[in-house]
């Protein structure tokens, strides 16, 4: 079956409750250079450069030097490749659109590359007719970072944002439907952290799923990686999962309550003191760094100014707290992790990534199925499971026989359920759309019914406003009335429980239900009935 996607029950559980949303199959693109590998042999002369100065360096070879697709863009840096894969997202993202897009970069030149490379990519598909504000660098070395920040959050521009570090976490864009990974990470939750910037529902532009565009072959990498296990002294640690050790309420707890490496010790003294050790390493570099960068040394000032202690001894403070007061430091300084990351991007970097001139091209686009090779066999497969399901559960059957009394709880469980077998909604959409041409939003119900009896494939929208004529042409309704019931197709368009409960949910109706009810002369139930009723007929 298709994999599961790689984060916690309680995240399914939110995505079955319509909270959060899912994503497609991710999109794999695969260049020359992506396939073979970069090869150099020895005795070539190679450069290389010098993060910290952003200086060209050269050397001759002793050895061959090779190069997989994980190492692209931290290790080995080839314009060619860059530039293959901003060519074809120029052909899939809207720089004028309204959905949002983020694009995860190696490090500040690597991003400075990509925005150079999107916006001459974006220029020649929209033959010279692109505003070059739509795209926009996003890093710890960004220009007024903060200002450029609440414009993608606010603003329709950038709606495309080329970050490293200083977004993967703390920034809530409803709109984000896009996300680019041009680099691999090693921890799961960072990269759980980072696909978690598009996971909120936002109706407002009728967001229902979320892409992946994989170029680096991270999804594949941390696909099979199990579900976090306690933490133990690791230099792979990252700061993202210590933090997170501290600040969740519930793993804060279970570490309290666990014990360290000694008798004398929690866990939660062990994560801290591992914090402490991260923090200390990165504030040492700083102040020794900052003797000759003014940039960083103005950095670390705001940062003594808005912590209230030297960033140098910040490590000392934060174990003098101990670890429920160092949580709440870091609880109440929201922007601790970007913060560093600010610091370690003024800081550079000693590694020295080598410069590739081989050349690239593309070489294909897919979307993978898991064991299926073409979408049909997916669909095929899903659709041999619902008919084995129609007397093995209440829930699929009711989905199919009387979907009209289908419940929330039995919706929920469909969802698990499938989901658990590889089978979801943004899955079933992505095959259908592959296999017809037809990119329809006919909700999991719609999905089933196919399946199960053939049923015509009809958006879910298009089902609800044919509901909603039926019930404006069953009396006059004052204008007043008219008003909120056409309100209320426009909301119902991802909602496929309709009942008071969803009304209630939904911010365009002020006074929930009760008040909706009054204003239809107590005609309410009647209404959702109506409603019910006409989604599934038979068409």
């Amino acid at each position: 079956m298709f994999g599961k996607p790689v984060y916690t029950y309680s995240y399914r559980e939110a995505v079955a409750d319509d909270w959060l949303i899912d994503h497609e199959p991710p999109i794999r693109y695969e260049t020359l250079l992506s396939q073979q590998g970069i090869h150099f042999d020895s005795g070539t002369t190679i450069s290389a450069i010098n993060t910290a100065t952003g200086e060209i360096e050269t050397s001759e070879l002793d050895d061959e030097l090779d190069f997989e697709v994980d190492a692209f863009n931290r290790s080995v840096i080839s314009e060619s490749f860059n530039r293959v894969i901003c060519e074809q997202l120029a052909h899939e993202l809207d720089p004028f659109g309204d959905e949002k897009t983020m694009i995860f970069c190696a490090t500040d030149l690597h991003a400075d590359m990509v925005k150079r490379l999107l916006d001459a990519a974006f220029v020649d598909v929209h033959n010279g007719d692109y505003n070059q504000t739509a795209v926009a660098k996003i890093t710890g070395t960004s220009d007024k970072v903060d200002q450029l920040i609440s414009r993608y959050k606010n603003e329709r521009y950038p709606n495309i944002a080329i970050t490293v570090d200083l977004l993967t976490t703390g920034i809530d864009v409803p709109k984000i439907a896009h996300l680019v990974f041009l680099r691999r990470v090693r921890s799961r939750i960072l990269y759980e952290q980072m696909i978690g910037r598009a996971t909120r529902r936002c109706d407002e532009i009728g967001k229902t799923c979320f892409r992946i565009y994989d170029p680096v072959g991270i999804y594949a990498a941390l696909e099979a990686v199990s579900t976090m296990k306690p933490l133990v002294r690791n230099p792979n640690i990252t700061l993202e999962q210590l933090c997170d050790e501290l600040t969740d309420p519930d793993k804060l707890e279970a570490s309290l309550n666990s014990p360290g490496e000694d008798a004398d010790t929690s866990h939660a003294d062990t994560v801290l003191s591992q914090l402490g050790q991260k923090v200390m390493q990165v504030m040492r570099k700083a102040s020794k760094r900052a003797e000759t960068n003014p940039a960083l040394q103005k950095k670390l000032d705001e940062l003594q100014y808005s912590w209230g202690v030297e960033p140098g001894q910040v490590h000392h403070h934060l174990h003098t707290l101990g670890p429920k007061q160092a949580a709440e430091f870091l609880t109440q300084h929201t922007g601790f992790l970007n913060q560093l990351a600010q610091v370690k991007a003024l800081i550079g970097s000693e590694r020295m990534p080598v410069i590739s001139d081989h050349e690239d091209e593309f070489r294909v686009r897919e979307q993978n199925y898991g064991e299926y090779a073409r979408p049909e066999d997916y669909l095929d497969s899903f659709a041999q499971f619902i008919r084995e399901q129609i007397n093995e559960s209440a829930a699929i059957k009711a989905v199919v026989n009387r979907p009209r009394d289908l419940t929330r709880s039995q919706l929920k469980e469909i969802r698990l359920m499938l989901d658990n077998k590889g089978y979801t909604e943004a899955t079933l959409r992505s095959a259908w759309r592959h296999q017809t041409n037809q990119d329809i939003a006919a909700s999991i119900i719609g999905h089933i019914r196919r399946a199960a009896l053939g049923e015509a494939m009809i958006p879910f929208e298009q089902r609800v406003q044919a509901g909603l004529q039926k019930i404006l042409s069953q009396q006059s309704w004052t204008p007043l009335q008219q008003k909120w019931l056409e309100r209320l197709g426009k909301q119902l368009t991802h909602e496929v429980i309709i009942d008071r409960e969803t009304i209630n949910q939904l911010p365009a109706f002020s006074g929930g239900a009760r008040q909706f009810d009054k204003i239809l002369n107590n005609q309410l139930d009647s209404v959702i009935s109506t409603i019910n009723e006409s989604l599934w007929e038979a068409s």
